[in-house]
């Protein structure tokens, strides 16, 4: 069992005791605290400290305040890492600092001690026994933080530039400004605070064996905000490999230019888009292990063996930029990079049932791209088709995102070995299909629905590319209010059918959803309102329902009909991508 010290500890001992060291590490986040959150801090230490605004009211024999744990580990410096309780950590400093400007200058005994006790919290002494203001308790290595010298300078100086505009600078004059009202509204209390916060705030170090233990506490604790995540970790161990290769300032400037790309274009619905971008790609390297084990491993795991050695290769930063760089054209849909025809098959992909297919995609491009990161659009295209049939279909065949890890992990190892992706081992029996389709229940609440939907949309040459951004929601084309009222459809089920179903942006669809055909012809289309012109739909086949004006009503008959059409051009779809067993 790893062994973990936990022993609770007022201020003063926290900072004393074996003369600690405390580092933020390179991977921890920037300084977030605002004044928002020092307001609260100080009401809560000020209602402690001073209980009803009396001082008499304190007993400093029994009273506590309890500030949380600070978990660290101990690095190979001898330094306490700090793992959770960084922007308390910090912010206390702040505070104590503040204090100590405020009293430090003053004369009589009881300034002169609590000055010392508070000097004791932020600075080492020299072997004359003296401060050195320069010798900090605390240090902060977090490289994507710009404003951490600013950190550093007002503990060593107590001084903040009118230019400062770091939430470093901003909560340090804060609690001079607190501190400063405390003096005009309570003389002589100006001593006993900080000194009841260094002796009877109390805090809950827990200090790990290993960093894997602190994280592992860390997550466990945690509920205040985000957690660590795996790409902080990974972070830190890139700073490290540029900082020995003397690159280190490249780095955090490629570090910070990534990261923003990734918060851009990933919305993962756990952890975070760097992290997202790392499984991406760890899917490439799987591949090239030829590993075909539907059983992933944990992100941290996959990147930490063998001590992070795959971080420590020279190329797996440089494939993160260009992968990242590909997705950036995908979701900006840059058709300077893509053809018409490619974006159309991404659109429709990024309504895939399941996100297999993004990674999927990741492996095919990893492998394939030039050294200009481009690929070769016919054989993309067909790509892209293939796997959108094979996904849709095995949606239906094989339900389940785990199902469908089996045979695009052993394509993935197919792409590495340059070979065309073909699902040889997994072609369909086109009669099963057509059995399976034809029961399937085409619910709203079914991923596959939205799918299919997308999917038709685009077997009309003339539907324009549309941008990914927009939200579409589904469309009953006759509404299931006018079933309610008039029971117009001899078989209600008939409503469910992707007959009666079509994508259309939510702006249109708020306004058409329960109106009769004919009403709604004109939301498809687009009309002159009150309020200005209306635009209409997207979606071609939509839009040209709106323009026929032979087309009065959608019947059942036009439902079943097109239900039939759907299918028929799915069907067609799967044996032109050679999916089909002869």
């Amino acid at each position: 069992m790893a062994e973990i010290k936990v022993e609770k500890a007022d201020i003063i001992t926290l900072f004393t005791k074996d003369y600690p060291h405390f580092l933020i590490p390179d991977y921890q986040r920037p300084y977030a605290w605002t004044e928002e959150e020092c307001q609260t801090l100080w009401d809560d230490i000020f209602t402690f400290a001073i209980p009803e605004g009396n001082s008499e009211n304190f007993n400093p024999k029994k009273d506590m305040y309890f500030l949380g744990p600070i978990v660290t580990f101990e690095n190979d410096k001898g330094e306490k890492e700090v793992i959770d309780g960084q922007q308390r950590l910090t912010t206390l400093m702040l505070l104590l600092r503040a204090f100590y400007s405020k009293i430090g200058i003053q004369k009589d005994p009881q300034s002169v001690k609590t000055a010392e006790e508070l000097a004791k919290c932020l600075w080492e002494m020299d072997e004359d026994d003296n401060f050195d203001k320069n010798d900090l308790k605390i240090d902060s290595e977090v490289a994507s933080d710009d404003d951490k010298d600013e950190f550093l300078n007002i503990l060593r100086t107590g001084e903040v530039d009118p230019k400062m505009r770091s939430k470093y600078a901003n909560n340090y004059r804060f609690f001079i400004s607190k501190i400063d009202n405390l003096k005009n509204e309570y003389p002589g209390y100006t001593h006993l605070m900080p000194r009841r916060i260094m002796k009877n705030c109390i805090l809950l170090p827990i200090e790990a064996e290993s960093q894997e233990t602190a994280l592992r506490i860390f997550s466990t604790l945690n509920d205040r905000g985000l957690p660590l995540s795996d790409s902080d970790i990974f972070k830190a161990q890139l700073y490290k490999y540029y900082t020995d290769a003397g690159k280190h300032d490249k780095f955090v400037e490629r570090w910070k230019n990534l990261e923003e790309l990734a918060n851009k274009i990933f919305h993962p619905i756990k952890g975070t888009p760097m992290d997202e971008l790392f499984t991406r790609y760890m899917y490439f390297e799987r591949a090239k292990a030829r590993n075909k084990s539907t059983t992933t491993e944990a992100l941290r795991n996959f990147y930490g063996k063998d001590s992070f050695a795959l971080l420590k290769e020279e190329n797996t930063f440089d494939n993160l930029e260009k992968l990242a760089n590909f997705w950036k054209c995908v979701d900006s849909q840059d058709d300077n990079y893509f053809s018409e025809r490619v974006l159309r098959r991404l659109f429709v992909l990024n309504y895939a049932p399941n996100g297999m297919w993004a990674y999927f995609t990741s492996v095919y491009y990893m492998q394939n791209a030039d050294k200009d990161g481009k690929l070769d659009d016919e054989k993309f295209y067909n790509f892209l088709n293939r796997i959108t049939a094979f996904i849709w279909t095995y949606a239906i065949t094989n339900p389940g995102v785990n199902a469908l890890r089996t045979p695009l992990f052993a394509e993935m190892i197919n792409i590495v070995d340059g070979k065309e992706v073909t699902f040889s081992e997994y072609l369909f029996n086109l009669e099963n299909v057509k059995t399976l389709f034809n029961e399937f229940k085409f619910l709203n609440s079914r991923p596959i629905t939205r799918s299919m939907l997308a999917w038709w949309a685009f077997t009309d040459k003339n539907q324009k590319v549309i941008p990914i951004s927009e939200i579409y929601e589904i469309e009953h084309i006759y509404p299931r209010n006018r079933q309610q009222n008039e029971k117009g459809l001899i078989d209600p089920a008939e409503l469910e059918s992707l007959g009666n179903k079509a994508l259309l942006e939510k702006r249109v669809n708020i306004r058409a959803s329960d109106y009769r055909f004919e009403d709604k012809k004109k939301y498809y289309v687009g009309f002159e309102g009150s309020r200005g012109y209306r635009e209409g739909t997207n979606i071609y086949e939509l839009h040209k329902f709106g323009t026929d004006e032979n087309m009065k009503d959608f019947t059942e008959s036009d439902i079943m009909h097109r239900h039939d059409d759907i299918l028929f051009a799915f069907y067609e779809y799967l044996k032109q991508n050679r999916l089909i067993v002869e």
